[in-house]
């Protein structure tokens, strides 16, 4: 119906090309037109102008010879100043695009480690960008953006980097581990040194109250018996020790058997020994 009133619609975001007899005249925007085509007005065709994207993937090999799939997404739209451009020009945009991105990738990445690839992505994108914005210009398009979405390295050079990754995790988990052990060990040691510290310091404390308690007792008894002197008490005093020491031995169950020299004389070593001992820790504090 539109053919026969010589009218014709664009829609929005788009353009249409107007020719007289196969020559252009003409961008048509949005809206309703009138081309009576019985003077050779007809439409060549419709132009989008809304952003479009093309995804690329191109093969190639960094600087260590390691080959990688690099894909790229560039998105772009034609512009609507240079829309006889944009349509006359050029008959295959996205092969051009494609052909242009697979020239500055092949380009750059070579030139990369495969580690330096990864962290420089974003300068390959903008390399990109910057070259297909110089050509496509010329076309009547823009570039709006450009990214490197992925980077495929080959399987058996992705798996090598990940075993080189697991591998420097075990080894700073077995340096933690090691280094948590050896605090542990000086903690350990620390414990035992101050545990042993303690402990000789009771035993001190112990014998210096025993040093004290029989030179009180000596003291106490050559005060009250008259005629004792100091080494007839103390003699006295171990003599009993050394028999209640005796008795409990015997009456413990779980003792096992202990021979000791016993007599008069073996007596009188022993409290001798027992008293010079006793004298010099005293002496000694």
């Amino acid at each position: 119906m539109g053919n026969l009133l010589c009218c014709v619609q664009v829609d929005q975001s788009t353009v249409a090309i107007k020719e007289q007899f196969g020559k252009y005249q003409d961008v048509l925007q949005p809206g309703c037109h009138c081309l009576p085509w019985c003077f050779g007005f007809q439409l060549a065709g419709h132009l989008s102008l809304r952003v479009q994207q093309l995804d690329v993937r191109c093969e190639t090999k960094t600087k260590d010879n390691v080959f990688v799939n690099v894909v790229a997404s560039i998105q772009y739209r034609a512009l609507a100043d240079k829309a006889n451009d944009a349509f006359y020009k050029l008959s295959n945009t996205k092969g051009q695009i494609q052909a242009y991105v697979f020239d500055v990738i092949r380009a750059s990445v070579p030139k990369l480690l495969l580690d330096d690839v990864f962290e420089q992505k974003n300068e390959i994108a903008k390399a990109v960008e910057d070259e297909l914005e110089k050509a496509m210009s010329a076309y009547g398009y823009e570039i709006v953006q450009t990214l490197i979405v992925d980077i495929e390295p080959d399987e058996h050079v992705k798996r090598a980097m990940n075993e080189i990754n697991a591998a420097a995790r075990m080894r700073v988990a077995a340096n933690e581990k090691a280094e948590a052990e050896k605090i542990l060990q000086i903690k350990r040691a620390e414990g035992e040194a101050e545990s042993k510290y303690l402990s000789g310091l009771g035993i001190a404390r112990q014998r210096q109250a025993i040093v004290d308690g029989l030179r009180d007792s000596v003291l106490g008894f050559s005060v009250n018996v008259p005629g004792t002197s100091a080494k007839d008490v103390m003699d006295m005093v171990l003599l009993t020790q050394y028999f209640d020491t005796m008795k409990e031995i015997g009456a413990s169950s779980k003792s096992s058997a202990v021979f000791l020299p016993h007599g008069p004389g073996a007596v009188r070593d022993v409290a001798s020994q027992i008293r010079d001992g006793l004298l010099q820790a005293s002496v000694d504090h």
